[in-house]
């Protein structure tokens, strides 16, 4: 007797698409296609070998429900086999993800039917997510297997043999941190969850989402020991302290790996022993093509950022940095988000007072999470020691970025060296205005002046704070946003909370090394009462309404090839716009005359972090993208 019930909106999606990844259990598709076969899925479940020759051998049943069906069973009896914490290869478990993988790549490209011919068929989607799964488990196990043998550097003459299954890399399509080929750790993405990420962005398509760690000493030494982990990379003395600045990519690359099967149809396919691991860079590969059809790469662009900020130690370093301990850093360092790449524009961001990358978490997620600007951009992040003064770190990251652009492109002649956009926050915003502006000798005159420093003194004083006092815009500069920057100061620095903390803040020795005789120059201008220590600001000196130097280049002109833009925060949205402030920065001084656009924000002062502010700046990318396409 045939009987009818009713389903209810909770099983809608559970009978449509459940299946063993989902529940543990077979789906329907699955458990129907074995009663047709006339094999019940427990009996299939205790003996997947025979249950397979079965379906092989019958006839009268279409590829793709026998093969997809396969697909399936196989992954419910690899999960059933693998370790949870493997450590070598386990050759059971790798070869039935084999066989995973393999019968859902023939059911995807191999049957009757081309992939877009079922692309809003829910079987198909299950399939897939077979095959991604089963590759992410191939890829572990074999890594596990591998790096317990000897390590593991990538590249053809990685191979490994499973029963009958030989498994060998194609690399080709890999473009690692540091050029490097080896690695440290393979992460799945999909086994990571983030706390103060706003949004994880992926790309669907076919393939594995794995983050490759690139071990810290392929890219140089580390700089600073809290930031060993973060990739932090610069040449140290035999002390530890850097004698350089440096720049690094991130240590934590995506990576999109597939497993393709030799054979050039589906008997060929079905009946193949070996294998090819491809691991390739989704940032340069967006699609592959199989038997002759375009796939998208599936790839996760938000897992290896998550890591390296989570792993970096910035946080606690960064207050470090601005006290001037120890266990801080005291050169600016400079980090690629990805590979370099000579065909994407840079985007340069500066973070504020006290802080770190972590000031761009959702910033440059988000950016990196749009489509269009992923392929367009690539994003750089300048740390630096925010207890230095202003025109010091200005000089050093000026420096820094014509370094590592003349490093990457010594003819200067890339995409990537022309029409860069920088982004600052707080103070950082301050510094990125420097970098875009002509000092001339206004600078210099208007210090020195106020020092009252003359004849021999003031000439050597001159020549030896050129650097700091005098420069030009970055020529490779053409945009800038600037967000909550104090342009003119702010009165927070010069409050009891400010004053206290600038008693707290430390220099460096190098610093008083490096410019000893200047500040000695400087003291002897003071009066007999004046210390060498003293005679030079901090970052929080600099950061006083009052302050000399802030005043002065308050007046330098912006380089008239440079758009710029401002994003300011309005904590009390009562008050009008000329007389509030972010409750750190007054709006009259974020403010700039000849801006392209403002945007105010109901926010306090870290409005960089806010998505309307964060919409803002993809607007503005948009925009520039366009005009110089």
């Amino acid at each position: 007797m045939v009987k009818v019930t009713s389903l209810g909106p909770r099983d809608y999606i559970a009978m449509k698409r459940g299946d063993v990844l989902s529940s543990g259990k077979l789906g329907d598709v699955s458990k129907e296609t074995l009663r047709v076969a006339g094999i019940e899925p427990d009996e299939c479940a205790r003996d997947v070998p025979e249950c397979t020759q079965r379906l092989e051998q019958l006839k009268g049943l279409e590829d793709e429900r026998r093969i997809s069906a396969l697909a399936e069973i196989w992954t419910q009896r690899a999960i059933g086999l693998t370790p949870k914490n493997p450590q070598a290869i386990d050759e059971a478990a790798l070869a039935a993800w084999l066989e995973a993988a393999r019968n859902a790549y023939a059911y995807l490209f191999f049957t009757e039917r081309s992939p877009d011919e079922r692309v809003f068929e829910d079987r198909q989607t299950q399939v897939r997510d077979y095959y991604n799964y089963a590759v992410q488990q191939i890829v572990t196990q074999l890594f596990a297997g591998w790096k317990a043998d000897a390590g593991v550097t990538f590249g053809p003459q990685v191979a490994a043999t499973v029963g009958e299954w030989r498994i060998e890399m194609d690399d080709e399509g890999l473009r690692l941190p540091g050029h490097t080929t080896q690695v440290e750790a393979m992460v799945p993405a999909s086994t990571l969850r983030f706390a103060g990420l706003r949004s994880t962005y992926r790309r669907d398509g076919f393939g594995a989402e794995m983050v490759a760690q690139v071990p810290a000493q392929v890219l140089g030494e580390v700089v600073a020991p809290a930031a060993a982990s973060a990739g932090s990379y610069g040449r140290q003395t035999s002390g530890g302290a850097p004698v350089t600045p440096g720049f690094s990519e991130m240590p934590f690359a995506p990576v999109s790996v597939l497993v393709r099967f030799e054979g050039g149809n589906l008997a060929q396919v079905l009946h193949t022993r070996n294998a090819v691991v491809e691991p390739h860079d989704p940032f340069r590969v967006t699609g592959i093509d199989i038997g002759g059809q375009p796939i998208p790469l599936a790839a996760n662009f938000t897992a290896g950022y998550g890591l390296w900020l989570a792993r970096s130690g910035f946080a606690e370093q960064a207050l470090r940095s601005m006290l001037g301990r120890e266990r801080g850093i005291d050169r600016p360092h400079l980090y690629l988000m990805q590979p370099y790449d000579p065909q994407r524009r840079i985007v340069l961001m500066l973070h504020g007072l006290g802080s770190s990358p972590e000031a761009w978490v959702n910033v440059a997620n988000e950016l990196t999470g749009d489509r269009q600007l992923r392929q367009r951009y690539q994003i750089w992040q300048v740390y630096y020691p925010t207890n230095m003064p202003i025109a010091w770190n200005q000089a050093q990251i000026r420096n820094l970025i014509t370094d590592t652009l003349a490093q990457f492109d010594p003819a200067g002649d890339a995409p990537a060296s022309q029409h860069m956009v920088l982004i600052g926050h707080s103070m950082g915003g301050v510094i990125a205005r420097l970098l875009v502006s002509a000092s001339g000798d206004h600078l210099t005159d208007t210090l020195l002046d106020e020092r009252r420093l003359k004849g021999e003194h003031g000439a050597r004083l001159r020549q030896r704070l050129q650097a700091m006092l005098h420069f030009q815009p970055l020529p490779n500069v053409d945009r800038a946003i600037f967000i909550a920057a104090p342009h003119r100061g702010t009165p927070v620095a010069s409050g009891r909370v400010g004053r206290l903390i600038g008693r707290l803040v430390r220099l460096p020795v190098t610093l008083l090394e490096q410019f000893g005789e200047a500040l000695q120059d400087l003291a002897e201008g003071q009066g007999e009462d004046a210390s060498v220590a003293r005679s030079i600001p901090n970052s929080i000196d600099n950061l006083r309404d009052s302050d000399p130097f802030v005043r002065a280049a308050a007046d330098l002109p912006i380089s008239p090839r440079v758009r710029y833009h401002t994003i300011v925060g309005q904590d009390d949205m009562s008050l009008p716009l000329v007389e509030s402030s972010d409750g750190v920065v007054p709006y009259r001084s974020a403010h700039l005359q000849g801006a392209q656009s403002e945007e105010v924000v109901h926010s306090g002062h870290s409005v960089q972090e806010t998505p309307q502010a964060i919409l803002e700046i993809r607007r503005i990318l948009h925009e520039e993208a366009l005009q110089n396409h």
